[in-house]
């Protein structure tokens, strides 16, 4: 009887049991994650700071020269001064030229105050290339003052004036080309008179490349003044080109102003000629691109120093030392481009970044 009921228990639970329908869990379904769009951000450029050129310094200036006698410059293009300034193929800057006079070298006694004795001749010549001075041609001279363009840092100009024969150069300046390679330069003198020796003797020095002439007029013994009419002036300035043309093979590129007589009005005629140089007698000091000393008044210390400064034009009216004293003078030149090397330097950083600057979008960088 206990096992009957035990089984029907058993009967029960089971089917109890199996009619029972499970409860589904419920996982919920992963969110598919959708992204809000972001706005692209717009970009902003920076904006480019507007540089400002700084002041340029002051022209270059020395207490070696005579008060009176002030630097003048004449290249207007600023960055084309500045180009060519600090080109590394061009002169450095204190590049310094003396040009020296020469009238007569007297192998015994001098006989008049425009002579140097051969010895004192022989000094000055030892001296210059002892302070590490070089001679140029005039080329070389019109090329470094008007582009800068690469000549010795210490050159001089040998200018000898008038008229002398083959003897003369021979004698006094050949040994210094032969040793040094050092030429001359002969302010010459186209005199109708003038012999065909003279000519030849002298085109032949000019073929060899030791004598570089150029002009020192025709009538010559009438300096230029406002006196004289514009066809003595002309004559003067086209003579001398038609002669050199004619006997010399060449046209001559700078005027020696006989006498060291000069007019604004004549060395514009000189520029209109096709002239690119000028030379008084004023030993107003050395040379150097863009910075030639000049005297905007009258002397009375120096009177018969005409100024120059109203010509406007400094290339056409250069200084010269006289050879009777020019080896004085080497300390002079030799501390104005020290000077004014030096003073480049302090300067340099100010003048490359306004070249920079202003310069460079039309010039185009610094060489």
């Amino acid at each position: 009887m206990k096992i009957r009921i035990a089984l029907g228990f058993m009967f029960i639970f089971s089917t109890a049991c199996s009619s029972v329908t499970p409860t589904p869990v419920l996982i919920p379904p992963t969110e598919t994650a959708t992204q809000t769009p972001v706005p692209t951000e717009t970009f902003t450029p920076t904006a480019t700071a507007i540089r400002t050129p700084p002041a340029l310094p002051a022209i270059f200036q020395t207490g070696q020269l005579n008060p009176l006698d002030t630097p003048h410059t004449y290249i207007t293009d600023t960055c084309q001064y500045l180009r060519d300034k600090w080109s590394s193929s061009n002169s450095a800057p204190g590049t310094v030229v003396m040009v020296i006079m020469f009238h007569s070298i007297a192998s015994e006694g001098i006989t008049n105050a425009n002579q140097i004795s051969q010895g004192d001749f022989t000094i000055l010549m030892n001296d210059l290339h002892s302070q590490g001075f070089a001679a140029i041609k005039m080329q070389q001279l019109s090329d470094f003052l008007y582009k800068n363009a690469k000549i010795p840092s210490r050159s001089v100009v040998l200018l000898v004036d008038d008229r002398h024969y083959g003897q003369y150069f021979d004698s006094y300046f050949r040994p210094y080309y032969e040793q040094w390679g050092w030429p001359v330069v002969n302010a010459f003198i186209s005199f109708p008179e003038n012999t065909q020796q003279l000519w030849d003797e002298n085109a032949a020095l000019e073929k060899e490349g030791f004598v570089d002439h150029q002009a020192h007029g025709v009538i010559h013994n009438t300096p230029i003044s406002n006196q004289v009419s514009d066809d003595y002036i002309l004559n003067e300035l086209n003579g001398s080109i038609t002669a050199f043309l004619q006997h010399l093979n060449k046209t001559p590129i700078a005027f020696i102003w006989p006498g060291g007589g000069f007019t604004p009005h004549a060395a514009q005629l000189a520029r209109q000629s096709g002239y690119q140089l000028g030379f008084t007698i004023n030993p107003r000091g050395p040379v150097m691109y863009n910075w030639v000393p000049l005297s905007d008044a009258p002397d009375s210390m120096r009177p018969s120093y005409m100024p120059e400064g109203a010509v406007n034009d400094p290339l056409m009216v250069l200084p010269r030392y006289w050879d009777t004293d020019a080896d004085l003078r080497i300390d002079e030149a030799r501390i104005v481009g020290n000077e004014a090397a030096a003073y480049a330097e302090q300067n340099r950083s100010v003048e490359l970044e306004y070249y920079d600057i202003v310069c460079t979008p039309t010039y185009g960088p610094m060489p």
